[in-house]
Order: structure tokens, then sequence, then C-alpha cells
């Protein structure tokens, strides 16, 4: 498992304040031993992050099958590359399938739908991932891997597939991906030994003091950070929109110029 904090399990805690989620339930579900699983992922990891970070420790584990879990965390800063990103994950993608792993990336939904913002940086956001999904539209094409688009999960945009933060899968989104990796994984031929259940158990749920707390402590500071690192984009996208409307507008206006009367030498 490869990634950022999804891939780490936030979302779904367990007692004793861990973290389970979807790397553990992809694990049980191949019937991996504890010593053949490795989750290389860390919280805030970018794709740039698993290119160098990750992916050598991966590499010499020698995994049959690969999950990446990568890219949100890269749309929410001010220097986004999708060009950098997709020569980040085309090498991932290349290392891990040369040493014999299959690899499952992703694409990403409209997370503006699940954590409501602002119009300007829901569309801010909205056009950094359809450029994200672009080029990893590209990569999955060129290599020929399967790849899980996650707005095409059924449940993707209930709110109870997601945590408190509504930043992460709560255990049933987790659980909802690790189905989604499994049954593609499934398709290529690897062997699913047990089917993830969509059944939560094992989890702690959080409460409403849970909620509110979260969105004291950390989900304003969050949006206020994000929302800096998004503002001169979503500027750039507001000017250029209002532009458009006023390049509309005077398109509207201009109408050709009247035919002048008939001088009296015309008129019979």
């Amino acid at each position: 498992m490869l990634g950022d904090s999804t891939a780490v399990g936030l979302g779904d805690p367990v007692p004793g304040r861990g973290w389970r989620g979807v790397g553990p339930f992809v694990a049980r579900a191949l019937d991996i031993a504890p010593a053949g699983y490795l989750n290389t992922a860390f919280t805030g990891a970018r794709m740039r992050c698993v290119r160098y970070d990750q992916l050598p420790v991966a590499i010499a584990h020698r995994p049959d099958v690969a999950v990446v879990i990568v890219g949100m965390n890269d749309t929410l800063r001010s220097d986004f590359d999708a060009a950098g990103m997709a020569a980040d994950l085309d090498q991932v993608v290349t290392e891990l399938t040369a040493s014999g792993a299959v690899v499952v990336p992703v694409r990403f939904h409209d997370h503006g739908k699940v954590f409501r913002l602002p119009g300007p940086l829901y569309r801010a956001l909205a056009a950094r991932i359809d450029e994200l999904n672009e080029a990893v539209d590209g990569i999955v094409h060129r290599h020929g891997v399967p790849c899980l688009d996650l707005a095409e999960m059924p449940g993707a945009y209930d709110l109870s597939s997601w945590s408190v933060d509504r930043l992460h899968p709560s255990e049933l989104g987790h659980r909802m991906l690790a189905r989604g990796f499994t049954d593609l994984l499934a398709a290529t031929g690897i062997t699913v030994a047990e089917p993830v259940s969509l059944v939560c158990s094992g989890g702690v749920s959080p409460s409403t003091l849970d909620h509110v707390g979260w969105l004291v402590v950390k989900g304003i500071p969050w949006l206020w950070r994000r929302g800096r690192d998004l503002l001169p984009y979503a500027a750039a996208i507001m000017a250029a929109s209002a532009k458009q409307s006023y390049l509309n507008w005077r398109a509207g206006t201009e109408v050709a110029a009247p035919e002048p009367p008939p001088s009296a030498l015309q008129i019979r």
C-alpha cells in the first residue's frame, strides 16, 4: 500500500487510537500474512513523496500487488503541477510493474460534493481534480493497468461513506474502497480468498462531540490553510469567467448597423 492519509487508514479508528482502513481490508481479502503486508503511506504525502520516498521501500519488498492512493493533497497546494504528477506516477507504475506487481492507482471523485467549499474554491478544486484525473488516465492507458474510479463507486457521495472530517473515508468508506480494489484485482486473475464485507465491525464510531470538536479544532483551520493555497487559483478562474461573461455581453449588444434610408434620388 502506497499513498497518503487515506492509505494510512485515517477515518477508520480502532480501539487503542490506531488506524485500520483499506490496506488491512485488502490484505485480509487476499489472505496476505502480516509479514507479507507492507504499508509505506504517510499522512500529507504527495505524488512526488510516493515516487522518491515510498517507491524504493515498496520495490525492495517485491510485492505481488501494489495499491496506490495519492494525489488529493497535490490538488490543494499552490504549486500544483499535473504534468509533474503524471511523470511521477508513470515512474511509480513503471518500476512496480517491472518488479512483477499488479498496480492499481485511483482516479478521483468530485470531493467538493462531500466537503462543501465556497463557490470559487469549489470550482478551483474541481478543475484541478479534472487535470489530475486526465494525468492518471494517460498513465493507466499507457501501462494497461486497472484503475479504481472513485466517482463510479456506488455510495461514493453518501455521507455515511465519509468520516467526521469529510476528508477521509469512514469505516464503511474504507471497506468500499477495499472491495473496489479487490474486485479489480480479481479481474486480473488475483485470487480473492475472502470478499470484503461492507458490514462495519471492530472500529470506533465517532460521537456528536467528536464532530463538533473536529470542526472547531481542525476543520476551520484546515479550510483556512487550504483556502489560502487555492485562493489565487480560484481568483484566476473567477477573472476568466468574468472576462468571458463580459465578452458574451458585448457580443450580444453589438448588432448590425441599420441600412441608411433611401435618398431622394432613389425614390420613384
